[in-house]
């Protein structure tokens, strides 16, 4: 699965730490290697080199925005399934009202201890075991609410609010489950593998130019290698549902847990 990839499992400042010394050093290397064979090169290589310099940081600028595309529209994906799931509770909650007080009692109360195990999920962070518990706790939450449905169900096959509130019920598990998939679904490791070699072989190239130069801006090299570094944070960080510095919000079900009390 996709929790279990190397670099899903690390903390993203310590990868882009890595990346960002990463790229730091082939810059160095790069240059070095550029001030040792710059006299021995032509002047048609030189410009050859400047056709590959351009070549390697488009290449590298695709890559980003691809990546960039792919991390952000899982973020909009899990932002809009939480809005969809609060939704899709709400309807549950309101068509409860409409079941035999026999059963809409304790429908509702049954409903309000599901939302709070909906904000609970996503409380929990990476922590397996808690998640393991909450998800626990969600089955048997469904498997009670699916069971009060069809006794309701049954005790009047022909009644429209227990139809309507089966319907809305089994929309709400669907969401749970598409839930649970989206949080699993993000960039592939060999996106992202593909990523920091691209950029570890541009700054290296980049690095030889200024090699074959009389000079180099030191500074300018240093302040690309940290653009492309925090490009690549925010990626990661788009990418992590979790964990981070960038959440999907999860308001809307916070504003359910509080009108259904």
């Amino acid at each position: 699965m996709a929790v279990d990839e190397f670099l899903y499992q690390r903390s993203e400042l310590l990868v882009v730490a890595a990346l960002f010394g990463l790229l730091l050093v082939a810059t160095e290397v790069g240059f070095r290697r550029g001030r040792v064979i710059r006299a021995r090169l032509e002047d048609s290589a030189k410009s050859e080199l400047g056709t590959l310099q351009g070549a390697m940081i488009g290449l590298l600028a695709l890559l980003l925005a691809f990546s960039f595309a792919m991390a952000e529209s899982r973020f909009d994906a899990r932002r809009q399934l939480v809005l969809e799931e609060a939704n899709a509770i709400g309807t549950t909650y309101l068509r409860s009202k409409a079941l035999a007080e026999l059963y809409r009692v304790e429908v509702v109360k049954l409903l309000q201890d599901y939302v709070t195990n909906r904000v609970e999920y996503y409380a929990t962070g990476v922590d397996q075991k808690k998640l393991d518990e909450v998800n626990n706790q969600t089955d048997q939450l469904q498997t009670q609410l699916w069971s009060q449905a069809m006794d309701a169900a049954t005790k009047d096959s022909h009644s429209i609010p227990a139809g309507l509130f089966i319907s809305s019920l089994n929309e709400v598990i669907d969401l749970r489950t598409k839930r649970d998939i989206a949080r699993q679904n993000h960039v592939p490791e060999a996106v992202l593998l593909l990523l920091f070699f691209v950029a570890t072989l541009a700054m290296g190239i980049v690095g030889f130019g200024c090699g074959m130069g009389d000079w180099r801006n030191l500074s300018v090299t240093v302040t690309m290698s940290l653009i492309i570094t925090l490009v690549i944070l925010v990626i990661m960080d788009l990418d992590r549902p979790r964990r981070g510095f960038i959440r999907v919000s999860q308001q809307s079900m916070v504003n359910l847990q509080n009108s259904i009390k």
